[in-house]
């Protein structure tokens, strides 16, 4: 399949158009479709995957029923019906661990596993039912912007998916911070194939006997597409594919997503993974989605099809149509059929995309043009202003996320006066490069008015040089006058970086740490990690250049990032001490006690303030406490 994608540049009109007209299907019947949003993702509002494919399907005259399966598990794991389950499974556990102990000595940890398997008696499962209900109801209710009992919800949901954990050891299960872990590697498909089958720890087996199989057979699907965004969420997903095709085998079972498009090139090289699903859109999924729709409502023929992969008796084959979708002929997001008023937030926030592809796209250590055939492409303003009062009216949602790659600087500017000039009364929160053409008080006057609360910003460096190395084209400057104007008119900061970049010195990590120290007056929160060398990367593609030599592990088949070395600079492992000794030592006010960012977001709106000490775990005592928090 040729890939066209400019990085950067806006999209030719004659690759929007490409594979769409001439792959149009013969008339075929109305088909029924349930899309599928798997775990692990936190529920707090939903993937825009599902309602895009969804308004695209139904236009087009499909029925379509959407499963946000992530979200009603969560709902189901803090319910009484599951954790009596738990109790249920609490001696099949010990007795597996009693037939473990006659043929060898236990580890130190499942002796530890016997002693809280012990303790997780009748009472304590009542009491554990209680509380995640009671922590359910505060995450769903005014009670939310209280941050004690907040917290208190978040402690609760910890403990319950670590006593659930207890039953399906050595699976762990968590849940806030997202990091379910079955033991198995999502980057090994022979490991992978192995948790699917593994009736111990393989807990998402229960969630399609309970959720997923009942929802099939009320519905009688002729398709089921299941998105993926997160590799771990490969897990989920294939247990589910192999379970539909075993126990309906007349569905036809295709995936989709961002890690999808991103394993495209060794897909075909795992038959038995693929065994377990028919076909998989890459890319862009609209068009390509609606196409397969029509295909297998008339004649089965996929060979026509844009952007697919599709086995049948001889063999897997890739299409070698591709095709981008034109923004201003999609309609917009149709959420109708999600069970809104059940995601882990008092007020109802909705996802909206205007942009597809990043504007910029020049970065040395991103791989998000992987995800497109075509470049940047955006809608027009008025129809962007039309959709979210559409939005806003049809769901009753007052707060939007606009998951944009990087919200492009003039439609910034054009978004804040629109949606002031129509009083649209709506909080919203986005992601942002640092922009010279942004250092504007006219411009954050703006965004304040418009109900801009939270901005996700691109840090990356405090670095001059190695801001350059990446190609981030700004400057230390632009980036401390952005922060002083955020700050100052009450928009929340996230900043985002990472330490070893190839090149990068033990002496620039530290200086990325001293800048924003210095700075940390503006600063609102951070998001810090060490960098991955992502298989699609410029950096990964001219590993020469950069002085990068990798690693392919030939068993980690579904690799997305690889183990590397550098010629210059700090390593894999220099970069992780690094993080530590930013982990360790750096500004307390930035250790928040609510870290999951569409409750951030919440909490700037609803206070009316980008000064919080009471989410802080140790505010400075300077700043003046909020008494209504």
């Amino acid at each position: 399949m040729k890939i066209d994608y400019k990085k950067g540049e806006r999209v030719r009109p004659h690759l929007i158009q490409l594979g769409r007209e001439s792959t149009r299907s013969p008339a075929s019947k109305p088909m029924k479709v349930m899309l599928i949003f798997p775990p692990d993702w936190y529920p707090s509002e939903p993937y825009l995957s599902l309602p895009a494919l969804t308004a695209f399907l139904r236009g087009a005259g499909h029925h379509v029923v959407q499963k946000d399966i992530n979200l009603e598990m969560y709902d189901w794991f803090f319910s009484a019906d599951f954790l009596k389950r738990v109790l249920k499974k609490v001696p099949q556990q010990l007795d597996r661990l009693k037939k473990l102990s006659r043929l060898r000595e236990l580890t130190e940890g499942e002796v530890e596993l016997q002693l809280a398997l012990c303790e997780c008696t009748r009472m304590r499962i009542t009491e554990l039912i209680e509380r995640a209900e009671r922590a359910k109801h505060i995450v769903r209710s005014p009670e939310f912007y209280d941050v004690d009992k907040l917290e208190w919800a978040m402690a609760v949901f910890r403990e319950v998916t670590a006593t659930i954990s207890l039953v399906y050891a050595p699976a762990r299960i968590c849940m806030p911070p997202m990091e379910t872990d079955l033991s198995y590697k999502p980057f090994m498909s022979s490991e992978v194939l192995e948790a699917v089958e593994d009736t111990q720890v393989n807990v998402y087996r229960e969630v399609f006997e309970h959720l997923v199989k009942p929802a099939i057979v009320a519905e009688q699907p002729d398709v089921v597409g299941i998105s993926i965004v997160l590799q771990q969420q490969i897990f989920s997903s294939m247990t589910f594919c192999a379970l539909i095709k075993q126990q309906f085998p007349h569905i036809h079972v295709t995936i989709g997503g961002n890690t999808v498009t991103r394993l495209r090139d060794v897909l075909p090289q795992t038959p038995k993974l693929f065994a377990l699903f028919d076909s998989a859109v890459m890319f862009e999924g609209e068009t390509a989605f609606l196409r397969l729709v029509e295909a297998l409502g008339s004649n089965g023929d996929l060979s026509s099809v844009p952007n697919l992969m599709y086995r049948d008796e001889s063999g897997i084959h890739t299409s070698p149509l591709t095709c981008a979708e034109d923004l201003s002929e999609l309609p917009p997001p149709d959420f109708d059929g999600l069970p809104l008023e059940k995601y882990f937030v008092p007020d109802r926030i909705l996802p909206y995309l205007a942009t597809r592809g990043c504007y910029w796209g020049r970065c040395e250590f991103c791989d998000h043009g992987e995800g497109y055939t075509a470049g940047y492409r955006s809608k027009k303003i008025q129809q962007i202003i039309e959709e979210i009062r559409y939005l806003r009216d049809k769901y009753r949602a007052y707060h939007f996320h606009f998951t944009d790659e990087s919200y492009p600087p003039a439609l910034f500017r054009k978004l804040t006066k629109k949606l002031n000039e129509h009083q649209m009364g709506i909080a919203w929160t986005t992601h942002m490069r640092f922009e010279k053409s942004l250092l504007d008080e006219e411009v954050w006057k703006e965004a304040q008015q418009s109900g801009c609360k939270f901005l996700h910003m691109g840090y990356e460096s405090g670095s001059e040089r190695v801001l350059q190395l990446m190609d981030k084209a700004t400057t230390t400057d632009v980036i401390r006058r952005s922060l002083e104007l955020s700050a100052k008119h009450g928009v929340w900061n996230h900043v985002m970086g990472f330490f070893g970049f190839p090149g990068e010195t033990y002496e620039e990590a530290k200086f990325s740490m001293q800048f924003l120290e210095q700075n940390k007056e503006y600063v609102h929160s951070i998001g810090f990690g060490t960098f991955d060398l992502s298989k699609h990367t410029p950096v990964a593609k001219n590993a020469e250049k950069w002085g990068v030599t990798y690693y392919r592990n030939p068993e980690w088949d579904l690799a997305l990032d690889y183990y590397f070395t550098v010629k210059e600079g700090l390593g894999v492992e220099d970069a992780e001490r690094v993080f530590e000794e930013f982990e360790q030592h750096h500004y307390p006010g930035w250790d928040l006690k609510i870290f999951i960012r569409e409750y951030v977001f919440l909490y700037v709106a609803h206070f009316g303030t980008n000064k919080l000490p009471a989410l802080q775990f140790r505010a400075p005592d300077s700043q003046e406490e909020l008494a209504t928090v």
